[in-house]
């Protein structure tokens, strides 16, 4: 099997773990401030993170390697996490992930900005038609105008391309599972204290099980193991090829919306999730070259 069909398989894995993220944080929101189930998830994270590492006795990332990780850390453990738990207190969680549908062309993006990956013309075309379509979406859904929720995913895409393609390259050098947890050990000081702050004044173990589950998942799966599958497929198979499994996100996140939360799906987004999917799917066969 070749690098690339081995990086496609680990990337799409790694899109299951992710399409639970927004089902899980919408479950959750009614129980913790958004700014906790953002960083509360990478705080216990990066402890699981900080115990691999020791264990592994990994060597310590050089200055830039620590920078890049830095800028890893802002997209994936503070920026996505925090916005997409805003988001979920003011759309559903199927809404979010047709709309989460738009990463694959912001990962490409970022991709040819930090890496040797130049996507030909028809790989933009068909990922520019597609984030057109999720547009419409959003705007249809919430009658004619961008609903507040919106804007915080917009946010959201931009800051999971950027980590996601940082992290993407730096898994070349480091090693998949190794660039997401020293991001979260770096991360770790600054994150501790806003953490706790917004932390819930009930005792934890007062509520409920399956929010306790939702919220672990959140923090062992979403946060730290999907990454060991993600980061090494973009590593094996290519940023911008393999960030076109996250096409397969909007069908996992709306199967799981309405298992789990009882969300009802519209024939409407189901559409949309189809030509979304569509679209980058054939973009995907679009050529990509090495600078």
């Amino acid at each position: 099997m070749s690098d690339e069909s081995k990086g496609m398989i680990l990337g799409f894995l790694g899109v299951v773990a992710f399409g639970l993220t927004l089902p899980a944080t919408r479950f959750i929101v009614p129980y913790f401030e958004p700014v906790f189930i953002g960083l509360g998830r990478a705080v216990m994270a990066s402890i699981v993170a900080a115990f691999i590492l020791i264990v592994t006795k990994q060597t310590r990332p050089n200055r830039h390697q620590l920078f890049q990780l830095s800028a890893v850390a802002l997209g994936v453990v503070v920026g996505f996490p925090v916005l997409t738990a805003w988001a979920m207190k003011t759309v559903p969680a199927s809404h979010g992930g047709v709309v989460l549908g738009v990463l694959p062309l912001a990962t490409a993006v970022a991709a040819a900005l930090v890496s040797r990956e130049r996507p030909s013309a028809g790989f933009w075309f068909f990922s520019v038609i597609g984030s057109i379509v999720v547009v419409a979406y959003s705007l249809l859904q919430g009658f004619g105008s961008f609903q507040l929720g919106d804007f915080f995913l917009v946010g959201a895409i931009i800051s999971a391309g950027l980590g996601y393609a940082l992290g993407g390259k730096l898994s070349k050098e480091l090693g998949g599972w190794q660039v997401i947890c020293w991001a979260l050990v770096i991360s770790f000081p600054f994150i501790i204290i806003p953490a706790w702050l917004e932390a819930p004044e009930d005792a934890i173990g007062s509520l409920p099980l399956n929010v306790l589950l939702s919220f672990l998942y959140l923090a062992l799966v979403s946060q730290l193991f999907g990454f060991f599958l993600w980061n090494k497929g973009l590593a094996l198979g290519g940023i911008a090829r393999v960030s076109q499994t996250q096409l397969f996100q909007p069908f996992v996140t709306l199967i799981a919306s309405a298992f789990l939360i009882n969300e009802v799906i519209s024939l409407q987004t189901v559409v949309f999730a189809l030509l979304v999917v569509c679209i980058v799917a054939i973009g995907k066969k679009m050529p990509i070259y090495e600078r």
